[in-house]
């Protein structure tokens, strides 16, 4: 009994640590963001410089929309998120379909150099965007891409990180419902389209949250290859709007606010499945 109570005791212990540790860690990471929404209420800017460094700071006084109008008077916020949204959403599915299907023949395929193009994959993942930019940018400039949003989709659809991602999926799945789809007479695309793809919900969303993040900041490539707003995307825009005088926190902290709204609001509708494609190590 006295062991029984001790190990209770040292699991109550543990718990308590462990809920506090998340807790102070939930804390440090939201404490930026707090800070970013309850600024960009505030309207008035000397108020904010005053509250700057204070637990005053996370309370807004006065409660206003300005700031948010103030963007959309300043520059064509509609535009910038309009062009976001259009080049993230057309690389994301894109990417999810051509990624996916390249994976699934390097898992389900056996042909000589297979072992090498796997390889290529793994190795050309370590090299930095920032060695290719400039070949890409002259690559497509004699293609007569530049200032448009197919410079900015058509060239991040294929990446070998997610190639691998769903790869190590695939590689995984149970040959039985193939070979059964086989037999009654499916080919491969109908297997890819009707099977694989229905139970890769976990990797599809992990994928497309891991893309839609990376594609919605991208900075350096949408600055090389555009030069006016009609086709910037927010990041950019973002740089813009920042180096405008006046320069008012309270207008920055609502671009902020917006631009990091569809990236939260994407995390909360996909949380569950992000979560289930980290942890699931089979398919059952």
């Amino acid at each position: 009994m006295i062991k029984k109570r001790s190990k209770k005791r040292i699991e109550l212990v543990d718990k308590i640590i462990s809920y506090t540790l998340m807790t102070l860690l939930a804390i440090f990471f939201l404490f930026p963001l707090i800070y970013m929404i309850s600024t960009s209420f505030n309207p008035d800017e000397l108020n904010i410089l005053r509250r700057m460094g204070s637990i005053k700071a996370f309370i807004p006084s006065p409660v206003s929309l300005k700031n948010y109008l103030d963007v959309f008077t300043r520059m064509p916020f509609g535009r910038f998120i309009f062009n976001s949204v259009f080049i993230v959403t057309a690389t994301v599915i894109a990417g999810l379909f051509v990624n996916s299907m390249m994976a699934f023949g390097l898992a389900r395929f056996t042909f000589r150099g297979r072992g090498f193009l796997v390889s290529l994959i793994v190795a050309l993942m370590i090299i930095p965007f920032e060695t290719i930019a400039i070949p890409l940018l002259l690559m497509t400039n004699r293609f007569g891409w530049l200032d448009s949003y197919h410079v900015q989709i058509i060239p991040f659809i294929a990446n070998p990180f997610y190639i691998f991602l769903f790869y190590q999926f695939f590689i995984g799945f149970p040959k039985a419902l193939e070979e059964a789809a086989l037999i009654d007479g499916a080919n491969w695309l109908k297997i890819y389209w009707k099977i694989a793809l229905p139970l890769s919900k976990p990797i599809l969303s992990s994928v497309a949250i891991l893309q839609f993040l990376t594609q919605w900041g991208f900075f350096l490539w949408p600055l090389m290859v555009t030069r006016g707003p009609e086709y910037r995307p927010l990041p950019v825009a973002m740089q813009v709007f920042f180096g405008q005088y006046p320069r008012d926190w309270g207008d920055i902290m609502a671009f902020a606010t917006m631009m990091t709204a569809p990236v939260l609001m994407l995390f909360v509708a996909l949380q569950g499945q992000y979560v289930k494609s980290i942890s699931q190590t089979g398919i059952k």
